[in-house]
């Protein structure tokens, strides 16, 4: 899993304390220990703050939660305790549904944790100059829903607490020109291989998707035809392992699949397109 941007985009900071908080943040196992400190250092008020903060990082919660925001596509996204922690690669899921957005798009971010997608597309298209004419999201996690709502307020998104489809208001039903649904992915056995931050510290709703990691892929999969737009489209992530039967799957369900992948990311996404 790679690690989020955040560790990778500080500035140098002259402070005194700095040299010990790398030395406590290495001593902790902190791989990235000298960008992290002048992260912390940034973000912490006072000496006892920073402190504090060190603390909590050393004790392997993610920096994205010891911070209280992550890096994504180019945005700071705010990312509560417990709320999963938006990825590097899923960047290139965002690229690629701005790539096909219509001006005033309906989009629809499904398990939305943060709230992240639905937030950097809208973003993406305005720099593009088109026009997102509404964004909804949902998330089955009220922790998660929370924090979606913050970062989708800017925009005037509107998030919803339920699971999946049934969260929507019923007038999105064949409306959604955009279906992003970043569904968890990583087979139920291959839970306890993850890295301890996101095995401990981010819901396991979001992280588990069945004995192959694809049961909530199937559910959206079944669900989309009846929410999607003529020539609306669904995109999602997936492993590379996956990829043959996760494209399959939304092919049985009436919609055309097409594989995309970024070797800078080691992102695979696959982008399903309803019926015209």
């Amino acid at each position: 899993m790679p690690s989020p941007s955040p560790r990778s985009s500080a500035p140098r900071s002259p402070d005194p304390a700095y040299p010990s908080a790398v030395a406590r943040l290495r001593a902790a196992g902190c791989v990235y220990a000298e960008d992290e400190a002048r992260l912390l250092l940034d973000a912490a008020p006072t000496p006892d703050d920073l402190d504090r903060m060190i603390r909590r990082r050393a004790s392997g919660l993610p920096l994205e939660h010891v911070l209280g925001w992550a890096e994504f596509c180019g945005a700071r996204i705010a990312v509560d305790p417990g709320v999963f922690v938006p990825r590097r690669r899923t960047e290139f899921l965002v690229r690629r549904a701005a790539d096909g957005a219509p001006d005033e798009a309906v989009v629809v971010d499904l398990c939305c944790g943060s709230g992240a997608l639905g937030a950097a597309l809208t973003a993406v298209a305005a720099a593009r100059g088109r026009a997102v004419a509404a964004v909804h999201a949902a998330d089955v996690d009220p922790a998660a829903v929370a924090c979606a709502r913050r970062n989708l307020a800017p925009s005037r998104g509107q998030v919803h607490c339920g699971d999946l489809f049934a969260a929507l208001p019923s007038r999105l039903r064949g409306r959604v020109d955009v279906l992003l649904a970043n569904v968890p992915y990583v087979p139920s056995d291959e839970i306890p291989l993850l890295p301890a931050e996101a095995r401990l510290h981010e819901a396991r709703t979001a992280l588990d998707g069945g004995a192959d990691g694809l049961d909530v892929l199937r559910r959206v999969a079944a669900g989309a035809p009846s929410w999607l737009a003529p020539g609306g489209r669904l995109l999602f992530e997936t492993g590379e392992r996956q990829t043959g039967n996760a494209a399959g799957i939304v092919a049985a369900a009436g919609l055309r699949p097409e594989v995309a992948v970024c070797d800078e990311l080691f992102a695979t996404v696959i982008e399903a397109v309803a019926p015209a």
